[in-house]
């Protein structure tokens, strides 16, 4: 198959806007549909996480239409109450009824930390239902996101790199545009910024060797200014003449809504290099970023040795 071909089918999110049912909902803001809706923001207060009623055996359930084969299963837990999560199983299968004798058990979620996102092979599992099955009694269900993908999606690379930035205001250090939040308010504590009305500001990620570079999100501060980042750069590449802002640009930030997360492909489908940076050309700048994600294979090494 070819590379750009499989990599667009792995990176695929099967679930996003299905149909999703839950059995109950509390109140009017908790619908199933909310983990299905593509957004991976951990706060159920801002509106895009479920919640049934408290029951036995709550569950939640997706249906993709079609049978896929299904590789991973990725569940954001709430930032707030995140035991609540703690036992729950995923099954997936062709009936909605998770007590068929052809659905499979996926996997059994132990705990995932309140407001992360954690994968779950499901071993090439066959189905067109994915549940989520929270056994007991006076069980409460909430879940924020569920993906569905083939295989593993490519890995967000930013997280293991070494972040800098061209100045720092207080405590909004780069470290922070890479710590796996995308929590939107900067007085959250989880964005990056810089010296204010600095000329040419920017902000870099070394990824500590080179990759092959499919994707780039950026997630834009949330509370105000957002047109702060209007006209930033994506560069991408090996060299850090001008602190790398000079390497080759694989996208331009024509405008991010306060508070999203926008997806960049690099033009010609991916680009290699060592060094991402977001540098944001002019006079009186301030760039403040809530989170970069840097999606990425290896240099010189097939795709399927690193799935």
């Amino acid at each position: 198959m070819h590379f750009l071909k499989y990599l667009g089918q792995l990176l695929y999110n099967l679930a996003l806007k299905k149909t999703a049912v839950q059995s109950s909902t509390s109140g009017t803001v908790g619908t199933g549909g909310k983990a299905v809706d593509g957004n991976r923001d951990a706060s159920y207060q801002r509106g895009s996480c479920t919640l049934t009623s408290e029951q036995s055996d709550p569950w939640w359930r997706v249906d993709l239409v079609n049978v896929y084969t299904i590789g991973t299963v990725m569940i954001t837990n709430r930032d707030e109450l995140g035991n609540r999560l703690d036992g729950a199983e995923i099954w997936i299968g062709n009936s909605t009824k998770i007590s068929d004798p052809e659905s499979n058990r996926c996997a059994v979620i132990s705990h995932i930390p309140s407001g992360q996102a954690f994968y779950f092979p499901c071993n090439s599992v066959k189905g067109r239902y994915v549940t989520v099955f929270l056994p007991g009694s006076a069980k409460v269900l909430s879940l924020c996101e569920v993906e569905v993908y083939y295989g593993y999606p490519l890995p967000n690379v930013a997280l293991k790199g070494e972040a800098t930035q061209s100045s720092t205001l207080s405590v909004a250090t780069a470290s922070k545009a890479i710590d796996g939040r995308r929590n939107s308010f900067y007085s959250n504590g989880f964005c990056s910024h810089t010296a204010e009305d600095e000329t040419n500001p920017w902000w870099r990620v070394d990824l500590q060797r080179s990759f092959t570079i499919t994707a780039v999100k950026v997630t834009n501060r949330g509370d105000c200014c957002a047109e702060r980042l209007d006209g930033a750069e994506i560069r991408i590449g090996n060299s850090l003449e001008n602190n790398g802002n000079n390497n080759p640009r694989c996208a331009s930030i024509s405008h991010i809504k306060a508070g999203k997360t926008y997806t960049y492909r690099c033009d010609g489908g991916s680009m290699e290099g060592r060094f991402v940076n977001v540098f944001l050309p002019g006079q009186k700048k301030t760039l403040t970023l809530c989170e970069v994600e840097v999606y990425a294979a290896p240099a010189g090494r097939a795709l399927s040795d690193w799935i």
